[in-house]
């Protein structure tokens, strides 16, 4: 089974960055298509931010271009979401998730991916 921890978290003040970062165990990009990254703030749904998929590809969600990259390290498995300009709306539980079917490539929605971290939370000030 394919488990996922992110660790990276914390607090930031308006503008600045943070790097999540998300180690994958049990996965295959042979047999796995997907890992992204979502967020989930107090009351909203899980958003979709970025993915890459066992083709190449990666997909970052309009809101977030240009301000979080999505990359990762093959050899560790750990994927990786470098957040900049961080505001007070990215306040959030951050987290990771692999998708084992064709149907996470191209997509950001939840339901298209099966495997959950826990989540790391990141808190925006003012």
């Amino acid at each position: 089974q394919v488990q996922l921890v992110e660790s990276g978290g914390g607090s930031v003040q308006a503008g600045g960055s943070l790097t999540l970062s998300c180690a994958a165990s049990g996965f295959s990009a042979y047999n796995d298509h997907c890992l992204g990254w979502f967020r989930q703030a107090p009351g909203k749904e899980r958003e979709g931010l970025a993915s890459i998929n066992s083709f190449g590809g990666t997909l970052v969600s309009e809101s977030m271009r240009g301000r979080f990259i999505i990359s990762s390290d093959n050899a560790k498995n750990t994927l990786y979401l470098q957040m900049n300009s961080l505001e007070p709306e990215d306040t959030a539980n951050y987290i990771c998730a692999a998708g084992i079917s064709f149907g996470c490539v191209g997509t950001l929605s939840a339901t298209k991916y099966e495997y959950w971290g826990q989540g790391t939370q990141v808190t925006v000030g003012s």
